[in-house]
């Protein structure tokens, strides 16, 4: 019985688990997410460059985001040199503005512990 008195007021200062945001809290795809945040927009290679990952692990999770709105992607040539551009769209930054104040939440919780 004690058990579940501690665990309620955390479970109350989280809200809904249901709203955690899966998407987002993978470790590479909150990573793009935050260097866009003060980025307006980011090269692939610049994206690669900062987070230290290779080509095919950033195109899955880049895309990931993009199929779920998040990020928008826009490929052009710099002469013969494919370029992709990424951007982070106003919904992304509702994404990342929710996950991070579920997190606040969470912690605040249990530093109060």
């Amino acid at each position: 019985m004690r058990r579940d008195s501690q665990k309620r007021p955390v479970l109350e200062a989280v809200g809904d688990a249901s709203k955690f945001d899966r998407l987002v809290h993978e470790r590479l795809r909150l990573g793009i997410l935050s260097v866009l945040t003060v980025n307006e927009t980011l090269t692939f290679n610049e994206l690669k460059k900062l987070l230290d990952t290779s080509d095919g692990n950033l195109s899955v999770h880049a895309r990931k985001l993009e199929e779920a709105g998040y990020v928008s992607c826009s490929k052009s040539f710099d002469g013969r040199m494919p370029r992709t551009e990424y951007r982070l769209t106003v919904a992304g930054r509702r994404a990342l503005d929710r996950y991070l104040n579920h997190m606040e939440a969470l912690i605040q919780a249990m530093r109060e512990k």
